[in-house]
């Protein structure tokens, strides 16, 4: 049996940051994982380009049934201190929008930067093992079961994520763990996920897959105003995606294709000033044509504004300023960026990640009920929650 002084179980983003900081206290650290390569989440993620923070973090992005938890961790590691090692290692980078930062070239950048530090920090990576069993034998004392042997550890971090992408080796393990030592799970849905449409909605948009409109997509208790996507299957687009992190089953969005423009008044000034013009010739000059024609009424588009009626404007107006959309669902995990609940923040220590339970026992990143926003978010999560672990650990 191995001796070791600290087992990440999780070689993602928040397992590699944890190994670093603790490597860097002298301890000596494992981590462990199931896939045959460490960070795939972060090589596929930001379409390629790994979005690895934000600019704007605060703790008011994050979702979580203790919205406090998070605030001392960002506190403590903020975007800055990241982009600083960024930096560090010589890797370009720029923002996109709202904030979001990108590598130049590739997610691997990213990678190779926490591979690196792992190394300097003498922090051990080994892939291809799978956790068999997990025995606390008291305070500060775990053994690990493998199919690559035993280990015995004074300090156990779990780093094993979420629910999201499956294909990526996402599995339960993490609240497994919790479930095994006593500490509560909250239940877990799809976060940053496409929505889905009824049939019948469905069938309505098909052709208007692949037109994407800058909107303000709302419910009762949040807004995001970016683009939504109309797609095959529904709804996706970075509006769509925010929203459905507040979205529940059976509940209507309503979406303002034109945030900016108050239909009715425009319509009826152009009525006043331009009563010749067709209302498509009008619409058309704000919407993409697929769109106008599969909202509205051919005959009503190709009638002069001078002859249509105030109360066709107020169709109009509602259906471009305040779209009442139910969706079906989500595409589920499968597609999702982020798994919503998960651990129980009140079972954790919100400065060293520790079990307040049990000794020695730590969960980090998106294994906790803590899910960011799209948009660099989560990243600073694991960042943040990884590091502060690794003071202690």
């Amino acid at each position: 049996m191995e001796k070791i002084d600290v087992i990440i179980i999780g070689a993602g983003a928040a397992g590699l940051m944890c190994a670093i900081e603790a490597g860097k206290r002298q301890r000596r650290v494992i981590v462990l994982d199931h896939a045959n390569k460490p960070g795939k989440k972060i090589l596929m993620s930001g379409g390629g380009r790994c979005n690895f923070t934000n600019y704007n973090v605060t703790p008011d992005q994050f979702i979580s049934h203790n919205p406090h938890f998070c605030k001392s961790a960002l506190k403590r590691y903020t975007q800055w201190d990241f982009i600083n090692l960024v930096k560090k290692h010589h890797i370009p980078f720029h923002e996109k929008t709202l904030g979001q930062l990108f590598c130049d070239n590739k997610s691997k950048d990213i990678l190779d930067l926490l591979l690196l530090e792992c190394e300097q920090a003498n922090a051990e990576i080994r892939m291809n093992t799978s956790i068999e069993k997990i025995e606390k034998l008291s305070d500060h004392h775990f053994k690990i079961k493998t199919n690559r042997g035993d280990f015995h550890c004074q300090s156990l971090v779990i780093a094993s994520g979420g629910l999201s992408i499956p294909t990526m080796g996402a599995s339960p393990f993490g609240y497994k763990v919790a479930e095994q030592f006593g500490i509560a799970v909250w239940p877990t849905r799809a976060g940053l996920v496409p929505l889905t449409l009824h049939n019948e909605d469905k069938e309505k948009l098909a052709e208007l897959s692949g037109i994407s409109i800058d909107s303000l997509v709302s419910n009762e208790r949040q807004c995001f105003r970016e683009n939504s996507l109309f797609t095959h299957r529904g709804m996706s687009g970075p509006a769509i995606l925010q929203m459905s992190s507040y979205w529940l089953a059976g509940e209507a969005l309503f979406i303002n294709m034109l945030p900016d423009t108050d239909m009715i008044e425009l319509l009826k000034l152009a009525q006043r000033q331009q009563p010749q013009k067709l209302l498509k010739t009008i619409l058309g000059e704000l919407l993409p044509k697929r769109v106008i024609e599969v909202f509205f009424n051919p005959i009503l588009l190709d009638t002069k504004l001078a002859s249509v009626a105030h109360r066709d404007f107020e169709q109009i107006g509602t259906q471009i300023n305040h779209w009442k959309l139910k969706p079906n669902g989500t595409e589920g995990y499968r597609t999702a960026e982020v798994t919503l609940g998960g651990v129980d923040c009140d079972a954790i220590s919100s400065k060293t990640f520790e079990a307040l339970n049990v000794t020695g026992l730590y969960f980090i990143g998106e294994v906790l009920d803590v899910s960011g926003w799209l948009g660099g978010y989560n990243f600073q999560w694991a960042w943040s929650s990884g590091w502060a672990a690794g003071q202690v650990v």
